[in-house]
């Protein structure tokens, strides 16, 4: 049960997704205004439908003004968004509906971008993650064309613990760590960007907390160790978060006696590699290549897309790249791939199953990898998603090796590919665990879904003892094998991964520093000591306590 009554008071429990503790009076974070009415019919549709243009820009503008005084991970988000508020797609189809239906603007945009945000959570995958951002922009335009002020989070007159259904990625990336003690809210997964920007500023945060805005709670106490809150006395002193590790890192991955475990960043653009590069990732463990041609109406051709993955190689000449071959297919669909409709796409022909109908699309796609690595002076190394089984691993490394690339290697995202991986690592010369997918098959859990988010924690000991027959199958053959799912930007998870076996880890830019530091802290016998107890844990909160 999520809910317990202890001597404190109520308590629930969520995810825990950011360490520390914090204890401090409440402030709600707004929801959005919801769904404007079809009522009344504008007297002009030319005329409302002209205002949606200008409502967009100042959206866009006002998201672009915050990018400019934040850094890293949360320029980036910020900068996305307003690309998104920006976009002319979303406008035009909003003024059609305004002209075409007669519709005022705000339900307009609202219609529109739901059409949108269906779309992309039908698709599943990647494509929907990106929903809470339509949505967020959505809300955004909507607000801008009602004249009422904007969802998300409100001016902090002083340090507080912000609760929330769920927060956009724009509100995160915003947040002031002095005047935020922490977050606590009802949806959202371990995967988010909630998750990923609260462990990139400090703060304590606890995701996925059923029953949260049931609670008449004035203050709580946040624990990010252990993912419980409990209801606080609104008079008592305010507890800050309680810092979490040093700071500090050499730039080098490894544990405290020489053990290295390098660490690397995950990127998808240019951008994206230029953060990683100056947050000091030691080599880019997971350049997701798809992301580059999500729009595109056909296939690029072999020297666009030498050109666009020699943009994102650029800032690591002489250092390794790790560059995963599209995972595309029915859960991204890419146009120019004409993906057949599926009842279940998370569990269709994607990623290296699309491949199998359509070689000569990955071929052509390792010619321009192969002439990018050429071009950009980096250290290419080349890696398929979806793989399940040995044959298609060692089918996949044959192609790469014909095109002139040397190491090949595979994702392990399928329980089957885990349970495998010493096969497979007999046949490929290194192997990627993808935590997301792996503990979302693992647990038949939707990572995107916020009523099973518990069963996507990283922390869950059954994902856990994959990992270790992993780690355990890389120790016998002697090649690596790393991490470059969410799992591997949480400092104390980052370390008990190194003592399963694990030999590299691949992150978000926000992420890099506190786990280089992190691994720094601990011996690998130490590491070795923290993973065999997490292992014995009955659940995850046993699994950090143990650890920790």
């Amino acid at each position: 049960m999520p809910e317990s009554q202890s001597a404190a008071g109520v308590t629930l429990s969520g995810v825990a997704v950011s360490p520390g503790r914090a204890s401090g009076p409440v402030v709600r974070v707004a929801e959005p205004f919801g769904e404007p009415a079809s009522t009344p019919a504008p007297a002009d549709p030319a005329v409302e439908a002209a205002r949606i243009e200008p409502a967009a820009r100042a959206v866009a503008e006002r998201l672009e003004t915050q990018a400019e005084t934040a850094t890293g991970e949360a320029a980036t988000i910020l900068i996305t968004t307003a690309a998104m508020a920006a976009d002319p797609a979303l406008a035009t189809q909003a003024r059609q509906l305004v002209t075409e239906q007669n519709l005022p603007a705000a339900r307009a945009v609202y219609q529109a971008a739901e059409g949108f945000a269906e779309a992309l959570a039908a698709a599943g995958g990647y494509m929907a993650e990106r929903v809470r951002d339509v949505r967020d922009v959505r809300d955004r335009l909507v607000a801008e064309l009602l004249g009422v002020a904007p969802p998300g989070v409100p001016e902090l007159a002083s340090p507080s613990v912000l609760v929330a259904r769920d927060l956009a990625p724009a509100d995160t990336a915003g947040l002031d760590p002095a005047k935020v003690l922490a977050l606590v809210t009802e949806e959202g997964g371990p995967t988010s960007h909630t998750a990923i920007l609260a462990r990139a500023l400090g703060i304590p945060a606890v995701v996925a907390v059923r029953g949260l805005l049931e609670l008449d709670a004035k203050a709580l106490t946040v624990d990010g160790d252990t993912g419980v809150i409990q209801l606080a006395d609104p008079a008592a002193p305010i507890i800050t978060a309680v810092a979490q590790g040093p700071a500090e890192w050499n730039g080098t991955g490894a544990t405290a006696d020489g053990h290295v475990v390098k660490v690397y960043g995950n990127v998808g653009s240019p951008a994206d590699a230029q953060a990683a590069a100056e947050a000091g990732a030691e080599g880019i463990g997971l350049f997701r290549t798809e992301f580059s041609f999500l729009d595109a109406p056909a296939e690029p051709s072999v020297e666009e897309q030498r050109k666009a993955y020699a943009a994102v190689l650029a800032p690591f000449r002489g250092k390794p790249v790790i560059v995963r071959t599209l995972d595309a297919g029915a859960d991204k669909p890419l146009a120019f791939l004409n993906p057949d409709d599926e009842p279940n796409p998370a569990l269709g022909v994607r990623g290296l199953r699309v491949a199998f109908d359509r070689p000569d699309v990955l071929d052509r796609q390792l010619e321009a990898i192969a002439g990018a690595a050429q071009d950009s002076g980096a250290l290419v190394s080349v890696m398929a998603p979806m793989v399940a089984t040995a044959e298609e691993a060692a089918w996949f490394a044959e192609r790469v090796r014909a095109a002139g690339i040397e190491r090949a290697g595979v994702m392990i995202e399928i329980p089957a590919a885990a349970l495998s991986a010493r096969e497979i690592l007999d046949v490929v010369d290194f192997v990627s665990v993808g935590t997301n997918d792996l503990a979302q098959y693992t647990f038949a859990a939707d990572r995107q879904l916020g009523a099973v988010a518990k069963l996507n924690d990283p922390w869950q000991p059954a994902l856990l003892r994959l990992l270790k027959l992993i780690g355990d199958a890389a120790k016998a053959t002697g090649k690596p094998a790393g991490v470059c799912g969410e799992a591997a930007a949480d400092p104390r998870l980052a370390v008990v991964l190194a003592g399963l076996g694990l030999t590299s880890l691949s992150m978000n830019a926000a992420a890099v520093r506190a786990v280089g530091a992190s691994l720094a802290t601990v011996t690998l016998a130490e590491a070795e000591a923290k993973a065999t107890n997490a292992l014995a844990g009955a659940d995850p909160v046993a699994a950090r306590a143990a650890a920790n």
